[in-house]
């Protein structure tokens, strides 16, 4: 009984702390009114908030009511409370952000990745004294920072932040809890960011539909990699989202090579050196490019705009293995809603007629009907605030540690 009333306890305060980053500062009433609790328990839990410096109360009159009575007294999150840092690790650049406890970006440090940086052990010591230099110059002491959630693309592992294989390095794994201790104590996670972008575009819906969460939607990022992220609400409020190995699903066994090194994966015919191999009629098994520069690939596009019949075919084909991909995943999970986004967008209109006629010879699609797809050019700010969002959302959840008797209910209980 006295853990289950702990669980509930933790519930309410995690419940509190998201309706206030949901509707901004305030009230008692406000809070009670978004979670359901009653009035005594949002008192209550904001007073306990209160006093270990999670929350605190605007200037009295920040809150002054228009006409009589008493000010309503408005709550918000405490910004100085912690901080997180959010870093996204791309083939052509590193970028580190520092947030604070409010998702207010105090400080960023964006680098470029020099192209024949190939070695892990240059990277991973460079990766660690950037870190140390966005805490320096905001003058936080490493206690601080109390996330530091990395973004890549490639192979991550599921229990621990290790990316197992990426474009750059391959097969080498780079382990970022042991890099990062124990010069830092906070919690280090790492995610495919594709995740991160089908995050933020179901947030983002959410809020236009008045604080409703979309059942279910997907994101497929194009660019040098090809990524799917799908995301929908989980019970209660908040918004669940994962990344599929989509780019390394076989499409075609002993097709082309990917740059994982096995044959006829998606990548293998969608991505950007897939494109490039293509209209170049080279040799299915040439090792693919780690990176294609985007005027090269305008190059080709242009072409193919032209009616250049090698060029239009790369895309025409990239365009088909992503819509045979997609009807498999939405055979899987039903028909939804797909946002594009990533460089590769600003050819989309030389894939898109195939992806869409591969998609509606689905039988799943054809009694559901053809999902809606919307195109974003905001990929890099997509995956900064699904990660900022996600990394807040775990922080109000597990805003205090449970104790021992708690816990192991918790685990009789999963």
């Amino acid at each position: 009984m006295k853990a289950s009333t702990e669980t509930l306890r933790r519930q309410s305060r995690a419940l509190v702390l998201s309706a206030l980053r949901t509707l901004g500062p305030a009230s008692h009433t406000d809070i009670a009114a978004w979670s359901g609790l009653s009035s005594a328990t949002v008192s209550s839990i904001t007073t306990e908030l209160e006093q270990e410096g999670i929350l605190e109360r605007l200037p009295s009159e920040a809150g002054a009511a228009a006409g009589r009575g008493r000010p309503r007294v408005l709550l918000r999150h405490n910004a100085g409370w912690v901080y997180i840092i959010a870093v996204r690790v791309t083939s052509e650049t590193i970028q580190y952000s520092l947030v604070d406890y409010s998702g207010t970006l105090k400080d960023r440090i964006e680098e470029k990745r020099p192209q024949d940086e190939l070695n892990a052990s240059a990277f991973s010591k460079r990766f660690c004294a950037s870190l140390a230099r966005l805490a320096k110059r905001s003058s936080l002491p490493h206690s601080k920072i109390s996330k530091i959630s990395i973004t890549s693309k490639g192979l991550v592992a599921r229990d621990r932040p290790v990316l197992l294989w990426s474009a750059i390095f391959g097969d080498v794994p780079i382990d970022f809890e042991a890099l990062l201790r124990p010069a830092w104590q906070a919690d280090i996670a790492l995610i495919n960011e594709t995740r991160f972008v089908a995050q933020a575009v179901a947030e983002r819906l959410r809020a236009e539909l008045g604080g409703e969460s979309p059942a279910r939607l997907s994101t497929l990022s194009l660019g040098h990699s090809i990524g799917l992220g799908l995301a929908g609400k989980e019970k209660g409020r908040r918004i669940s989202s994962v990344a599929l190995p989509f780019g390394h699903m076989i499409h075609q066994p002993d097709g082309p090579l990917c740059r994982c090194g096995s044959q006829g994966c998606v990548e293998a015919f969608s991505g950007f050196y897939a494109i490039l191999r293509k209209a170049f009629d080279v040799p299915q098994n040439t090792i693919p490019a780690k990176f294609v520069p985007l005027d090269q690939m305008d190059k080709i596009a242009m072409q193919a705009r032209r009616g250049d019949r090698r060029a239009e075919y790369a895309f025409r084909q990239a365009g088909e293995v992503l819509g045979v991909g997609l009807s498999r995943v939405f055979n899987l999970y039903e028909p939804m809603p797909l946002t594009i986004t990533g460089p590769g967008i600003r050819y989309l209109d030389l894939m898109l007629p195939a992806l869409e006629a591969n998609l509606a010879n689905n039988l799943v699609v054809r009694f559901a009907g053809p999902p809606k797809i919307s195109i974003r050019d905001d990929e890099s700010e997509l995956v900064f605030r699904g990660n900022v969002q996600a990394c807040l959302a775990d922080l109000d959840t597990d805003n205090h540690e449970l104790n021992a008797e708690a816990q192991a209910f918790l685990k009789v209980e999963e």
